[in-house]
């Protein structure tokens, strides 16, 4: 009987559309965070590539920075990643809600 194994996808889909496997994912003590970084890493959560406590651990980042990564992306993609425009994607997004 099989019970709670670890199965993970060897790959998942980037968030430019191409396979992005462990090998592929930023090095872990990456200073940088570009936008396709980010959102690589939150694509390799997503698709189950790595869990949130491997990414928090891997590279040191807090849970709300992760979050925040989550939530830009959800919001408005790649480009709510985007530090200088962290603000027009927030507006944008509480404008949607209250409408």
């Amino acid at each position: 009987m099989i019970e709670n194994q670890d199965i993970r996808p060897a790959q998942v889909i980037g968030p430019l559309g191409e396979p992005l496997t462990v090998d592929d994912l930023p090095s872990p003590d990456t200073k940088r965070w570009v936008v396709r970084r980010k959102a690589e890493v939150v694509a390799a959560v997503n698709g189950g590539l790595l869990t949130i406590d491997e990414v928090l651990e891997r590279y040191s980042l807090s849970l709300e920075e992760f979050a925040s990564w989550q939530r830009a992306v959800d919001r408005s993609g790649m480009q709510g990643l985007r530090v200088t425009r962290i603000q027009h994607y927030r507006d944008l997004y509480e404008r949607q809600l209250k409408y």
